[in-house]
């Protein structure tokens, strides 16, 4: 899942960014306003991390003119700022929670999974299909009542199939789903990541359609 964190504090936008990146997560961190409205115009994001106290144009700011343009990315506030008057208003304007610093990282990730779970009309917590049962708290995969521990990588790619069980998703939308700016994708990377997979959930896990990309049935 790829992930904008919009930040201005370097330690803070580290941290989160390092935290999010060990729990399978590829984050893309801006410090300012006017470069997280801009780069949402060419990269495709599953969910927003946005600080209110930004530079250029504030995260009130973004998230209005996010809303205003029907933008529907997913928006999380993180923020120092903890008046009711603030909460109100970020909710308002259209973010989908609101998280006051300091936060456990914990507590990020499973409002990160709840958040995107409402973006899919889901409210339940595991991602399944005819074959698969994906656990996004735990990261494991069960098949036929035997669980398997996933890599980085492969979690990543599972989930990202599993998001839209039944479409079919190429070879850019998954390294665009799963890898950040300045990762070094090699041109095989996806088939390899397939084959670790195939090679422990069995080949009828994820399908390929010649030509157009691979898939998880429904």
């Amino acid at each position: 899942m790829r992930i904008l964190l919009v930040e201005d504090d370097p330690l803070i936008g580290r941290a989160v960014k390092q935290a999010l990146h060990d729990a399978s997560f590829a984050v893309d961190w801006v410090q300012d306003g006017e470069t997280a409205l801009s780069v949402i115009k060419t990269e495709d994001y599953a969910l927003m991390l946005l600080d209110l106290g930004i530079p250029k144009k504030d995260g009130f700011e973004v998230l209005r003119i996010l809303r205003q343009g029907k933008q529907a990315l997913p928006v999380i506030i993180i923020t120092a700022r903890d008046a009711v008057e603030d909460r109100i208003k970020g909710l308002d304007y259209g973010a989908d929670d609101y998280l006051v610093k300091p936060f456990s990282i914990d507590e990020l990730q499973a409002r990160i999974r709840a958040v995107v779970r409402r973006n899919h009309g889901s409210a339940n917590p595991l991602l399944t299909n005819d074959i698969l049962t994906l656990d996004p708290a735990s990261r494991d995969v069960t098949r036929d009542g035997k669980i398997h521990s996933l890599s980085s990588r492969e979690y990543a790619l599972l989930h990202a199939l599993m998001l839209r069980p039944g479409s079919i998703l190429s070879r850019s939308e998954l390294e665009e789903r799963i890898y950040g700016w300045n990762e070094e994708v090699a041109s095989n990377a996806i088939e390899f990541i397939i084959h670790g997979l195939r090679k422990k959930l069995g080949k009828d896990a994820i399908k390929n359609v010649r030509g157009l990309g691979w898939m998880v049935s429904k």
